[in-house]
């Protein structure tokens, strides 16, 4: 898994968290629980604010 694959990551987010607050997180906190996913394979720091809301805005989809 890559900082890519917005909507998979989005569904793992909602698997492992269902009870975060995704629509008040912090991005740093996404960043670390992206990257701490045992089958993600990208670099930690490869990707920026405009990944992060994609997935923040794709898990608020995927719980809704």
């Amino acid at each position: 898994m890559r900082w890519v694959d917005i909507q998979e990551i989005a569904i793992r987010m909602e698997e492992l968290y269902p009870e975060a607050d995704n629509v008040n997180l912090r991005y740093t906190d996404l960043r670390k629980w992206v990257s701490g996913l045992p089958e993600f394979t990208d670099k930690p720091d490869a990707c920026n604010e405009k990944i992060l809301e994609a997935i923040q805005m794709a898990w608020i989809d995927e719980r809704g």
